[in-house]
C-alpha cells in the first residue's frame, strides 16, 4: 500500500491527462477493492456470450472448416466488439455528465486488472494451510486450478499456488495493463478499449482454447490470437522482473533454458521467471480428471517452495505493475497534451 500511496501523491501534485488519471485511479481501485463479491463482472458477461455462442456453433457447425470459421467469427466479433463497447459506454455516460464518464471508465478498467483477485485467491488457500487444514486448502485450491487437488500434499499445494501466481501475473495483471498503456498513447482510444478487448481474448482462450473436442476447431483461432497478444507483454514482464531481481543475467539465462519447454509460448516463460528469482522448481506431475500428466520442470530446485516464497511472488507482481504504471504516467506527462 505504501508504494501505491507514493505513486498517488506524486501524480496528484501534477497535471496528468484524462486517461492517465483514469489509469491511476483504476489501478488504485483494484489494489484497494478488487472485484466486490456479488457484483456483475464484465468477464461474466463475456463468458456467458462465449458459452451461448459455443453451444450453438457445436450444435450446428460440424467439425472442420465450418467450425473453424465459426471460431474466427467468435474471436473477432467478441474481441473487437468488447473494445467498441468499452469506448461507446464511456462516451454515452460522458455525455450524461463528465463525472459519470470518469466513474464508468475507472470501474470497467479496474475490472480488467486481477491483481487484488489473484492475491485474495492465493491468500484464501494459504489461510487454510496456516491452520494446518489441508482438506479445506485442497477444496479452496480446486476453485482456482484445473488439476485434481483432493490428494495433494502441502508441498504440492504450495507449488500449485506459485504456478498460479506465475501464470496469472501476465494474463491477469501485466498484459491488461500493457494494453491499457498502449491505448493511453493512441489518440481517441484511451485506456479502456484495448484492455477490455484483451480481457475478452484471454477469456476466450480459457473457455474454448482447448486442444480437445469439441473445442479443437472452435477455439483454435482464439488460442492462437491470445498467444500472440500475450507474447510481448509476457517478455516485457520477464525482463522487468529479471531486472528487479538484481541478478538479471542469471534469471534470463534460466528463462531462455526452461521457458521454451512448456507447450505454451507464454506461460512457460512467466512461470520460469518466478522460479528463477525464487530459486525453486516448478512443474512436474499433475493429475487432471484422473489422468497423470508430466509438466516440464522449470527452474532449479535450490530451495523449497514456502509461504514466504509465494508472498514474495505476489510482491514481485505488484512491483512490476507499479513500475509500468509509473513509467506510463511519466511518459504521459511528457508526451501528451
Amino acid at each position: 500500500m505504501d508504494s501505491y500511496k507514493a505513486v498517488l501523491v506524486i501524480f496528484s501534485t501534477v497535471s496528468v491527462s484524462h486517461s492517465g488519471l483514469v489509469l491511476l485511479l483504476a489501478a488504485l481501485e483494484d489494489h484497494l477493492i478488487g472485484d466486490p463479491r456479488g457484483w456483475l463482472h464484465p468477464v461474466q458477461v463475456i463468458g456467458w456470450l462465449i458459452q451461448k455462442y459455443a453451444n450453438l456453433a457445436i450444435a450446428f457447425c460440424p467439425s472442420g472448416y465450418l467450425r473453424r470459421l465459426a471460431g474466427i467469427l467468435l474471436g473477432l466479433t467478441l474481441i473487437i466488439g468488447s473494445g467498441i463497447f468499452g469506448w461507446s459506454i464511456v462516451a454515452i455516460f460522458r455525455e450524461i455528465h463528465p463525472l459519470w464518464g470518469y466513474a464508468v471508465e475507472i470501474v470497467l478498467l479496474a475490472s480488467c486488472f486481477a491483481q487484488k483477485s489473484l492475491q485474495v485467491a492465493v491468500e484464501d488457500v494459504l489461510e487454510s494451510i496456516d491452520l494446518q487444514d489441508l482438506t479445506i486448502a485442497r477444496s479452496r485450491l480446486s476453485l482456482y486450478v484445473g488439476r485434481d487437488t483432493d490428494r495433494l500434499e502441502r508441498s504440492e499445494i504450495l507449488r500449485a499456488l506459485l504456478e498460479t501466481v506465475g501464470e496469472n501475473a501476465v494474463d491477469g495483471v501485466t498484459a491488461p495493463l500493457f494494453y491499457a498503456i498502449l491505448g493511453l498513447f493512441i489518440p481517441g482510444v484511451g485506456v479502456l478499449p484495448l484492455a477490455l478487448a484483451y480481457k475478452a481474448a484471454s477469456t476466450l482462450d480459457s473457455m474454448v482454447g482447448y486442444l480437445h473436442e469439441p473445442y479443437t476447431d472452435l477455439g483454435w483461432f482464439s488460442a492462437q490470437l491470445e498467444d500472440r497478444l500475450t507474447w510481448l507483454p509476457c517478455r516485457l514482464t520477464v525482463l522487468t522482473l529479471s531486472l528487479c531481481s538484481g541478478k538479471p543475467l542469471e534469471v534470463l539465462a534460466i528463462c531462455r533454458r526452461d521457458g521454451i519447454k512448456d507447450p505454451s509460448p507464454n506461460s512457460g516463460w512467466s512461470e520460469t521467471v518466478y522460479a528463477a528469482i525464487l530459486r525453486v522448481q516448478l512443474g512436474g506431475k499433475n493429475t487432471y480428471k484422473g489422468i497423470v500428466k508430466e509438466k516440464p520442470l522449470l527452474g532449479d530446485a535450490l530451495e523449497p517452495i514456502t509461504r514466504d516464497k509465494i508472498d514474495r511472488a505476489l510482491n514481485l507482481t505488484s512491483y512490476c505493475f507499479l513500475l509500468w504504471l509509473a513509467i506510463a504516467l511519466i511518459l504521459s506527462l511528457l508526451l501528451l497534451p
